[in-house]
């Protein structure tokens, strides 16, 4: 353990948050920036005596509990959280679960996209955002329960009337074995979460296709590079399929372009247009 360089960096945090920061009255009598040592061992719930050695580099080694609470107490990012785990030898504690909260930057960049549809996934493909196009060309998510969202649980639990897969998706069999290759490995990655438990105890119940997968042990997807969608209103939809992986979420933006000067750039065209609402519906 770097007990200097840990030293230095919890200083130099402490002080970057201010008491408002925080709910604290500024006070007239301050001479140090931002927060107190007290403060920051009464918000990590331990002694101020242990605080006070550790920015002074004279502290034992931390346990992980006590990272987590000065993660916490300090406001650190992500990025800052691995680096106090570095510098104290300590690994950090896998996530419980695949996140499911989607950066603001991410939203604003799907609502950028208008001629490109745009769906965001977690580890275990749940459609977590979404943007006008891809509601136009997929389906309008914000009508499903979340628990509907999930793109595997569609693909082998709720088949259409024509026996297609997922949208009618001209490749459905492959995204199937994909899907069930990546869910596995999103299984080991969070094998305590309740709800990718839940999925995978669902699918293997109900399908005898998954199950028959999941018991390959496949764990290497290729990935799908063109896709073409029946969709119901304008018809046959020819699709480049690119991934951008969140890693720091381990999330995916799946976005779907038409090539230009093609049938389904103006079929993508028309459906920016017509948005979700049916056109065969009774006036």
């Amino acid at each position: 353990m770097d007990r200097l360089e840990l030293a230095d960096f919890l200083r130099t945090r402490r002080e970057r948050i201010t008491p408002a920061d925080i709910g604290l009255p500024v006070g007239t009598r301050r001479r140090t920036p931002g927060l107190r040592r007290e403060e920051v061992a009464q918000l990590a719930y331990i002694s101020v005596e242990y605080y006070t050695r550790l920015e002074q580099a004279r502290a034992p080694h931390p346990s992980r509990e006590v990272l987590t609470e000065l993660t916490r107490a300090l406001r650190l990012s992500d990025a800052e959280r691995d680096h106090l785990h570095q510098l104290t030898g300590t690994p950090p504690a896998p996530a419980p679960g695949p996140s499911r909260v989607v950066r603001q930057s991410i939203l604003d960049l799907l609502q950028r996209l208008p001629q490109v549809a745009a769906i965001v996934v977690s580890a275990d493909y749940e459609v977590l955002a979404w943007n006008d196009l891809a509601a136009a060309l997929l389906e309008d998510f914000s009508a499903l329960a979340r628990r509907d969202r999930n793109l595997i649980r569609r693909s082998f639990l709720h088949p259409r009337p024509d026996g297609k897969r997922l949208y009618g998706v001209s490749n459905g069999d492959k995204f199937a074995r994909t899907s069930a290759q990546n869910l596995r490995v999103t299984a080991a990655r969070y094998p305590h979460d309740p709800e990718v438990t839940s999925l995978v105890t669902d699918l293997l119940a109900a399908s005898q296709e998954f199950a028959e997968l999941w018991a390959q042990h496949d764990v290497t997807a290729v990935p799908t590079l063109c896709r073409t969608f029946e969709h119901p209103l304008v018809g046959p939809i020819a699709v480049n399929c690119d991934v951008l992986d969140i890693t720091d979420r381990d999330q995916r933006v799946i976005i779907y372009t038409a090539t230009p000067g093609t049938p389904a750039e103006e079929a993508m065209r028309l459906l920016s247009v017509v948005g979700t609402q049916r056109m065969d519906a009774p006036l």
